[in-house]
């Protein structure tokens, strides 16, 4: 069916700051999951079974020991607990707040039954790692220095893995990061209510203070240095620039004023002194079914958005976003609407008043279809959130590092196809997108560089 034009439904609504108060504006973005107490940790911690060859574990991507860090939280061992778990994944404390574990070790938990709830791993883990960074005690040391030096292509998860783990094995590490803070999607891509007090920026100075990491920031492949030139200065390269372009709907009035990339908006309220100064519309449609919509989504309603609605093209069950962080924004005010895409987006006086969609199903072959059905949501403010993409230019022609479906491919071991450069995090092919794999990405591939460096 059709609705009425939105651009007759609309006209009063606008976009601006500070349409709730700066306590309501803290209160919504307080920390999503407040920590643990002492007895509440313990409580949890004996729940676990302790099981030997634990399904938990074998769904960490990064192979954390997860009753070995909960045995000693039972114990009191809190360093060790910390140590258990950092020296796997030593973004541990971010990926305890950001890591879908709903969907990962918890959802592994053997506890996880119709009559009973997992072991709540991640808040454990957040439990044991947050005073280390607290306090900044020291865990790990730098090895001797072996003299080899590497370029770490990229600040953010992955890179800064890389990075700290050739450092304990003594390498030299230069990340070269074109924004200005280090930390990539942790420091400007993830929703404010999940890393609170920057956190972020407190764990990439932990991350940095083993020494033997030199950063760079403000300078970009591709822009102010080369692949060629690195690879000529450098023992060996690793690749962990993320993706930096945005994926469009691909309609006519896509400038519209009104329409705008998720993760632009995202990184500019991370970056906000005061949160309440970023204009919000009043009726806020978000396109996309990953963690990214899911963000946007909250957090405009977080501001003062009068109506927040997510539209996804394909059904609930077929969203990227856990089914946790899906019943999370409709618990914070934010309505789903499935099996629809954008045809059209609606314009008075040259900025967006509404979005036409048309409803969408699934053909005999699985391939998605409209239906000529379509209906109008008013909107003042769309947001984009369909995912992103590769740059290709930082890496020069496809004949220097092999790309698929544009991005990275590499092996097991994180090399690519160009001697001497590896490669991990969101810019590789078959990646999950996630943090955790990021760290894992960046781990290995600096065990597999320490190897070449060493002649092994």
């Amino acid at each position: 069916m059709n609705d009425k034009p939105a651009s007759q439904a609309s006209q009063a609504s606008d976009i601006r700051a500070e349409r709730l108060s700066d306590e309501k504006i803290a209160a919504n973005f307080a920390d999503m999951h407040p920590p643990l107490t002492p007895s509440e940790a313990i409580i949890d911690a004996d729940r676990c079974y302790f099981c030997y060859d634990a399904p938990c574990t074998t769904a960490c991507p990064t192979g954390i020991d997860i009753p070995g860090f909960i045995q000693k939280i039972r114990s009191g061992n809190l360093k060790g607990s910390a140590h258990t778990i950092l020296r796997e994944n030593i973004m541990g404390g971010m990926c305890a707040r950001v890591c879908p574990t709903e969907v990962l070790c918890e959802e592994a938990c053997v506890r996880n039954t119709h009559e009973d709830r997992p072991v709540r791993i991640g808040m454990l883990q957040r439990y044991a790692t947050d005073p280390i960074l607290e306090n900044n005690t020291s865990l790990f040391e730098r090895a001797p220095p072996t003299g080899r030096t590497v370029a770490v292509v990229g600040g953010g998860p992955a890179g800064l893995a890389c990075a700290h783990r050739l450092a304990m094995l003594g390498h030299s590490a230069t990340v070269f990061e074109p924004m200005d803070k280090l930390g990539g999607l942790n420091e400007y891509g993830i929703a404010a209510y999940k890393t609170v007090n920057d956190f972020a920026a407190r764990e990439v100075e932990y991350i940095l203070g083993i020494g033997g990491i030199e950063v760079r920031t403000g300078v970009g492949l591709g822009k102010d240095v080369s692949l060629g030139e690195l690879r000529a200065k450098y023992d060996a390269v690793f690749l962990g620039f993320g993706l930096a372009g945005v994926n469009g709907l691909h309609l006519e009035n896509e400038a519209l004023d009104g329409v705008v990339n998720a993760v632009d908006y995202i990184a500019a309220l991370r970056q906000a002194p005061v949160k309440a100064s970023l204009p919000v519309g009043r009726r806020v449609v978000v396109i996309g079914g990953g963690m990214t919509a899911i963000d946007i989504a909250v957090q405009s309603k977080a501001l003062g958005a009068d109506e927040v609605t997510m539209v996804y093209r394909r059904g609930q069950e077929h969203m990227n976003a856990s089914l946790y962080e899906q019943e999370f924004a409709q618990t914070r005010g934010v309505g789903l609407r499935t099996w629809a895409a954008p045809r059209t987006l609606l314009a008075s006086d040259g900025r967006l008043r509404g979005v036409e969609f048309e409803t969408t199903r699934a053909g005999k072959d699985g391939k998605l279809e409209g239906t000529g059905q379509t209906y109008v949501l008013d909107a003042d403010v769309l947001f984009k959130a369909i995912g992103q993409k590769m740059l290709p230019g930082p890496l020069g022609s496809k004949e220097i590092v092999e790309l698929k479906d544009g991005r990275i491919v590499c092996d097991d071991e994180r090399k690519t196809s160009l001697p001497g450069v590896w490669a991990g995090g969101d810019c590789v092919f078959g990646g999950e997108d996630l943090t955790v794999s990021a760290v894992q990405d960046g781990k290995l591939a600096a065990l597999s560089i320490d190897k070449f460096l060493r002649g092994k």
